[in-house]
């Protein structure tokens, strides 16, 4: 546009409107050459790669922070023969109910594989099945829980307290 009143040795403005953004940008040149105008448009291109690559750069950085928190949090679960497990059944329900329980079982582990599939047997059908170790979890025995809250109640730092009756 222009040519305008002289200001610092510009005389024409190039406006430019992205059509998505609807954001306006306008540039003082002192010339209305079509070099000119190519010139500062390979400079705002440069300039929208190098926005584009740091973009992608924070972006990286912040799903492989994010990937490295995710695991990290995550528990290495074993399992050995002869274990008891509980099966998570993801099936799509018909009926769906907030209180039921998705853990069926327990079941007895039977064969343990190096890639973390699990053999379970049904202790009511005798049926063995094969499945990923990540749908299953330990059972525990009323008795290790017991154990579990015994031990932890009387935990004493220093000698054991004697009482008297008076």
């Amino acid at each position: 546009m222009g040519p305008f009143p002289n200001s610092f040795g510009n005389l024409y403005f190039w406006v430019a409107v992205n059509y998505v953004s609807k954001w306006v940008e306008a540039i003082a040149t002192k010339t209305n050459d079509h070099i000119v105008v190519c010139k500062q448009r390979k400079l705002n291109i440069c300039e929208l790669e190098e926005l584009r690559d740091e973009a992608y750069k924070c972006a990286s950085a912040y799903k492989d922070k994010m990937g490295r928190v995710h695991y990290a949090k995550l528990r290495r679960r074993t399992f050995e023969e002869g274990q008891r497990v509980w099966l998570y059944n993801s099936r799509l329900k018909l009926f769906p109910s907030k209180f039921k329980s998705k853990w069926t079982g327990p079941y007895q582990a039977k064969r343990v594989g190096k890639y973390g599939e699990v053999e379970i047997k049904d202790f009511d059908d005798h049926l063995r099945q094969v499945v990923n170790g990540h749908r299953l979890k330990p059972y525990l025995e009323y008795a290790d829980l017991n154990k579990e809250i015994h031990e932890s109640e009387f935990c004493f730092l220093g000698d054991e307290p004697t009482y008297s009756v008076d």
